[in-house]
């Protein structure tokens, strides 16, 4: 799939830049609406205050020489709308163009990582289902071996050593080596309930082998 272009998100975050900061305000009121976010649109206020009192103090002190303070506020007018809002524009730009919301917090980023490895896992089920052999060939389930495939977190029970078994949840060490003692035994196994019930594992186990624990011949 073919990746969206960055140049319309780059233009618009170097607009305040090479707009000498008038474009600053219409930049952050354009994210406002897009993001539906307050603190855009206060940005955007802001900056356009900026502009506004930067222009009064230049026309006001045009012909005469400027108090301190006066001359103070006007530089930071001048700059507000013109860096700031450049370095701003830049620093948001992925939240305003991409598909992450703005201010997403880390609980919610979790919840989709989660989300995705969960996806990511069903695929390589379904992959192994049909087609076992590329299912091999990719080492689904053999995060021990080399390999590009992105498996969500599988481990395959009929084929991945102790030290990798015992990665699954709520196994220990001992119990690991007692699912590969008893695989050797019965030439392997066909469902996470098959495993707990030859190898005598707790019953509370058997979930956490079937969502991460997958069966290859």
């Amino acid at each position: 799939m073919k990746r969206p272009s960055s140049v319309p998100g780059f233009l618009w975050a170097f607009a305040p830049l090479y707009t000498c900061g008038f474009g600053a305000p219409f930049t952050m009121l354009y994210a406002a609406v897009r993001r539906r976010s307050a603190w855009y649109g206060a940005a955007a206020a802001g900056y356009a205050a900026a502009t506004v009192v930067w222009i009064y103090l230049s026309e006001e002190y045009e012909d005469t020489q400027a108090p301190p303070l006066a001359s103070f506020l006007m530089i930071v007018c001048m700059l507000a709308p013109w860096l700031f809002a450049t370095v701003h524009s830049l620093a948001v730009r992925k939240q305003v163009f991409g598909d992450v919301p703005a201010y997403e917090t880390g609980n919610e980023q979790a919840i989709a990582l989660a989300q995705h490895r969960r996806a990511l896992r069903r695929q390589a089920r379904e992959l192994a289902e049909h087609d076992p052999v590329m299912a091999r060939e990719l080492r689904i389930g053999r995060p021990d071996l080399p390999r590009q495939y992105d498996d969500g977190g599988l481990i395959d029970v009929n084929h991945a050593p102790a030290s990798v078994i015992a990665n699954l949840p709520g196994l220990t060490s001992a119990l690991a080596e007692q699912i590969v003692r008893v695989r050797d035994q019965v030439g392997g196994f066909v469902s996470a309930e098959d495993v707990s019930a030859a190898a005598s594992l707790p019953p509370h186990l058997t979930s956490d082998l079937a969502e991460y624990g997958i069966f290859l011949p």
